[in-house]
């Protein structure tokens, strides 16, 4: 089994992915649909529903919130984003064409968000629900912290000395 962090890079092949997955399944991916889904699959990082309205907005002038919230709870339903309850925020999903559950790592300092591919983590959940007579209708796993660009860039902020007025640096 292997473990992968995935963050989203390239939009228009998760796109292409996500309309054969619509085709294979018989659903109708509208043009509000996929424009919703290239808005949060371009963003590269999490993203607000209002976010989203405002960018419709630019572009259309007339989107309403109930809108922007159908094609979200659609997008959802069938596996091609995820949200993030935290931080009330959307990504993409790395793997579209398959119904799962995943982890994501969110960096409290930049917002990014990896998914991580892992099935032992999933499966560890439902194995501990199934021991307790629990049974699972969802599974959220949102782990916050920094993420590694974030920690090097402190490291380094902390590492440059800070020039005062009147002083030289060495």
């Amino acid at each position: 089994m292997e473990k992968t962090l995935h963050r989203h890079r390239d939009a228009a092949g998760l796109i292409r992915v996500i309309e054969q997955a619509s085709e294979e399944r018989g659903l109708r991916l509208t043009p509000l649909r996929k424009e919703v889904l290239v808005l949060v699959a371009e963003a590269g990082r999490p993203v607000k529903a209002y976010d989203l309205l405002d960018k419709l907005r630019e572009r259309h002038g007339n989107a309403a919130p109930p809108t922007v919230y159908r094609a979200l709870d659609f997008l959802l339903e069938q596996g091609f984003i995820h949200k993030l309850e935290s931080i009330n925020s959307y990504v993409s999903c790395h793997h579209p064409a398959e119904h799962h559950q995943v982890p994501f790592l969110i960096c409290d300092s930049c917002s990014s968000a990896q998914e991580v591919c892992d099935p032992r983590v999933a499966e560890l959940i439902e194995s501990q629900a199934q021991a307790f007579g629990f049974k699972p209708q969802a599974q959220t796993l949102e782990v916050h912290g920094t993420c590694r660009d974030c920690q090097r860039a402190a490291a380094q902020s902390a590492a440059t000395p800070v020039a005062r007025p009147g002083r030289a640096t060495a």
